[in-house]
């Protein structure tokens, strides 16, 4: 498995990948999948923002999941707080991709002075991305009781949390994340 930062030619399979986890599970809340086009804007504003976007590769060259960071709130006094995400292959699931993935969004956001890295879970039930972040040093930040209605159903959202370097022991260094 080889972890890069996404490309352009990669737009189809973050796509494809993020529309199956759209049309089959809770774990995000959106219900129509977005276009390749909407696919392409979302890489380009998070690379804008110069936050790691990307995806892993298997030995045949396909991309079997992607993760990056996001703003975690717009305002100012959050310059310092981002937000991870990470979608797999559904035929890729189990095989550590997501760890790896993440692994390396949080050690790109503590390259540019981020603190605090949150990830928001949707779905309690949510046992692969919960136990994934857990893993790697998340812990329990909180949890939002039927915060969506999806499928039919109430779905919570789970909020998680890790410090990054030396967290909030000391002043931040830097400017933080441009907002």
């Amino acid at each position: 498995m080889i972890v890069r930062p996404a490309k352009d030619a990669d737009v189809a399979a973050v796509a494809a990948i993020y529309g199956h986890h759209v049309l089959t599970s809770t774990g995000t809340f959106e219900e129509t999948p977005p276009s390749e086009v909407e696919i392409a804007a979302r890489i380009a504003a998070v690379r804008a923002l110069r936050l790691p976007y990307l995806v892993a590769e298997d030995e045949g060259g396909r991309v079997t999941g992607f993760a990056y960071a996001s703003v975690f709130r717009p305002r100012p006094a959050y310059r310092y707080t981002a937000e991870d995400s990470v979608y797999i292959h559904p035929d890729c699931m189990g095989r550590g991709i997501g760890k790896a993935l993440v692994a390396e969004v949080i050690a790109a956001c503590a390259a540019l002075g981020v603190r605090q890295m949150i990830a928001v879970i949707g779905d309690s039930a949510n046992a692969g991305s919960i136990g994934l972040h857990r893993s790697l040093g998340f812990g329990d930040a909180g949890v939002g009781r039927a915060f969506g209605f999806k499928f039919g159903r109430w779905v919570d959202v789970v909020w998680m949390q890790k410090t990054l370097g030396p967290g909030s022991d000391a002043p931040p260094t830097g400017d933080g994340l441009a907002l």
